[in-house]
């Protein structure tokens, strides 16, 4: 077997830059050669560049990031270097922590994982003696900001990387611009420059992931992408049909029909082997988790079927994800997005995803969990639900929207293409948690200080500073904030009791939330939509269960073991689609072609659905009449749709987005395209203007401390687009 250093075709300059001590570490792992992606990190990240490195699930991220680090901290042990880890996800940091230690041990670099379950005497260590590797969560980062404030400096004197894992997990997200401030407010605290290191496996437009990563500064930052071939995927995809609407029976229970018959099929075909299962809510986990369990009982086989969700107990979700890891036996993991990351579950055969995914990215990351060894294809099996189209049928049905949505997303990834990261949001709600915070780490910020820690040099730089005063004003008007006679800005009396909250660290939304506990255990929790009394039913944890009691003081719900169960409703809404998705969905149903992919009922379903949109007209006309309703589709996504939907209201019209389409009630064609016909003359309102129609404009963590007016602002920059809004009209009023 050729060295890493050298094989017959050529000579790696990138392991000679390793320290001896990580050679050797290689030459035990019996690797033949570096990978692509880690040839092209080592020398960029030793020279202290910023790096984004993009590569696909097991390509070697991990070791492309921490080799060259771990090089450079052996060659400075004398300055005790600092490496800052940061994830998404505790699990995550507990992988890497295993993958760590072993080598960081013979190295005697100290290894410090940080986050809410690690012990206070393990934080303890780094916080005596400053140095090694700190595996830490954005919430983590926030805590110890605020309560060593004024020992910061002196903890990261000698920072010398900071590493972001799942990048992607970030981007255009309130946890996103928390972790920007995060990492500026650090910079700021020790006055220094300290390299960022990006790792993603789905990384669409690079330009907005270098603008992310160093915010200002995106052109100096090194783009790191493997050329390694793609894998071979094989893709099925299966049609199935609910059954015809029946007064006699609940739509629940016509649709858990479609369900058994999908997990029976998920029996037959993952029995055997380690798999992941992604339906697209915890409600349908535990729906098809404890069809599975029980199909395994009915066969009196050994259940291999194991549910991991947000909502479970960490223990439930790490026996799940141990069942993977360890392959001791067969383990199927039915899952939400939770598993979509990066967590060590080892090898995985397939993937099968049922329903439309959230998103093209999100599918891209769910199948590169599978085909991990460098011999095994990408393996999915996705699962299409559909109605029997009757006269109760609507036009959303008519057209099987979710089997056409899964085939265009299909389609674009096929292309390679995925969706760009919104950016542009002005996420206040964030602001006002990096300004209650950024008070407590600095001991009181005087306006112009916070102005220029968040905004002028920080990540909220598309905020005006008028906006910003208006911001400050709003917040001291609530008692959030107060200002002393020196006019340093402190925390009010509402603002204290939020910071001292245990949920302040957390930037983005949850819900409150029941614990379910069964003979003294916790098995998880529960945010509740609708009410559970003693004596009612609820499948959780792939189990089925009876409530005895309900403390609402407490939060909490006791259960006990029962044949009977009924899923809960959890909280949670679905995904936004772009532009891109809905505009394929078009050329789906445009097509006549087959699709190779297809079962012969999804087939059959896909033909039904071209032939209604060529019965309904949608070829030639995007309006059509339905019942006393005027239907436009647009094929834009939910931005667009949204802002037109409110252009139409602002207009006296009654609108309705309803995702494939936008329903304008007891209309005529010609009323609603002469309204439009008029926007395409005139000037638009603003989007500000637009969003104070809309009712409920609260949709991050802390927007109920904003005024009506940013409020107004803040949606408008998260969830509508007036300029593209304006194109359609434009469009349409040149069209016949």
């Amino acid at each position: 077997m050729n060295s890493p250093a050298s094989n017959s075709n050529k000579v790696s300059s990138s392991f000679s830059l390793l320290d001896p001590q990580i050679q050797k570490w290689i030459w035990e792992l019996k690797w033949s050669e570096l990978r692509d992606i880690q040839e092209k990190a080592i020398p960029a990240i030793l020279e202290g560049h910023d790096v984004i490195i993009s590569a696909a699930t097991a390509a070697g991220k991990t070791e492309a990031a921490f080799f060259p680090i771990l090089t450079y901290m052996l060659s400075n042990q004398n300055s005790h270097p600092v490496d800052l880890y940061i994830s998404p996800l505790k699990a995550l940091i507990n992988d890497q922590w295993e993958r760590l230690d072993l080598l960081c041990e013979r190295l005697d670099i100290m290894v410090t994982p940080w986050h809410g379950d690690i012990s206070a005497s393990k934080k303890k260590r780094f916080l005596n003696q400053p140095g090694g590797c700190v595996l830490i969560t954005p919430e983590s980062l926030e805590a110890l900001l605020m309560n060593y404030g004024t020992q910061i400096k002196g903890l990261f004197a000698s920072l010398a990387f900071c590493v972001v894992d799942e990048l992607h997990a970030y981007m255009g997200t309130e946890r996103g611009k928390q972790l920007q401030s995060l990492l500026h407010r650090l910079e700021i605290s020790i006055n220094k420059k300290v390299p960022r290191i990006g790792l993603s496996a789905t990384l669409g437009d690079m330009t907005m992931a270098a603008e992310f990563i160093r915010p200002g500064a995106a052109d100096g930052i090194d783009i790191i992408n493997s050329k390694v071939d793609e894998k071979e995927l094989k893709a099925l995809f299966l049609g199935y049909k609910n059954p015809p609407r029946d007064l006699s029976i609940s739509e629940e229970e016509r649709e858990s029909v479609s369900y058994d018959r999908v997990a029976q099929n998920l029996f037959l075909v993952l029995r055997g082997s380690n798999n992941l299962v992604f339906p697209n809510s915890r409600k349908s986990v535990e729906i098809i988790t404890d069809s599975l369990r029980r199909k395994c009982e009915q066969s009196r086989v050994p259940n291999e079927f194991w549910p991991h969700h947000g909502s479970l107990s960490k223990e439930i979700r790490e026996e799940t994800e141990q069942a993977l890891k360890k392959n001791e036996r067969p383990a199927t993991a039915i899952c939400t997005n939770t598993l979509e990351l990066g967590i060590d579950i080892g090898s995985v055969k397939s993937v099968a995803q049922l329903g439309s995914p959230p998103s093209v990215a999100s599918l891209r990351q769910r199948i590169g969990r599978s085909g991990r060894k460098k011999e095994d294809p990408i393996i999915l099996r996705s699962f299409c639900i559909e109605d029997e189209i009757d006269t109760q049928s609507q036009l959303s049905d008519m057209l099987h929207e979710q089997l056409v949505q899964s085939v265009a997303m299909m389609n674009l990834l096929l292309k390679g293409w995925f969706e760009p990261i919104q950016s542009r949001g002005l996420h206040l709600s964030t602001l006002v948690q990096q300004l209650l915070s950024g008070i407590v780490q600095y001991g009181g910020l005087t306006a112009a200080r916070a102005w220029q820690l968040l905004c002028e040099t920080g990540p909220f730089n598309n905020l005006t500073q008028p906006d910003f005063i208006a911001f400050l004003r709003g917040l001291g008007e609530k008692q959030v904030i107060t200002q002393d006679h020196t006019g340093l800005l402190l925390l009010g009396d509402l603002g204290e009791r939020l910071v001292n909250h245990y949920s302040f660290y957390v930037a983005f939304k949850s819900d409150e939330e029941y614990r379910l506990i069964n003979n003294g255990k916790s098995i998880g929790s529960l945010p509740l939509s609708r009410a559970v009394a003693a004596g009612s039913y609820l499948i959780f944890a792939g189990r089925r269960w009876r409530v005895e009691d309900v403390n609402e003081q407490q939060k909490v719900i006791l259960v006990i073991p029962d044949k009977g169960g009924k899923a809960p409703m959890f909280f949670g809404g679905g995904s936004r689609l772009h532009d891109q998705v809905r505009e394929e969905m078009r050329e789906v149903l445009r097509s006549t072609e087959a699709i190779a992919f297809l079962d012969p009922t999804a087939a059959e379903l896909l033909n039904e659905a071209r032939f209604y949109y060529k019965e309904l007209r949608l070829e030639s006309s995007s309006f059509m009449t339905h019942g006393k309703n005027t239907v436009w589709f647009t094929w834009k996504g939910d931005n667009v749709q949204d802002t037109l939907t409110l252009l139409l209201m602002k207009n006296g019209l009654k609108a309705n987005n309803e995702g494939l389409y936008i329903s304008i009630q007891n209309s005529a064609v010609e009323e609603v395209r002469n309204t439009l016909m008029d926007l395409a003359h005139e000037p638009l309102p603003s989007s500000e203007d637009l969003a104070a129609l809309v009712k409920n404009k609260q949709q991050e963590k802390w927007d109920f401390l904003l005024s009506e007016s940013l409020l107004c602002k803040n949606y408008a920059s998260l969830y509508l687009d007036i300029v593209s809004a304006g194109e359609t009209i434009g469009k349409m009023a040149l069209s016949p």
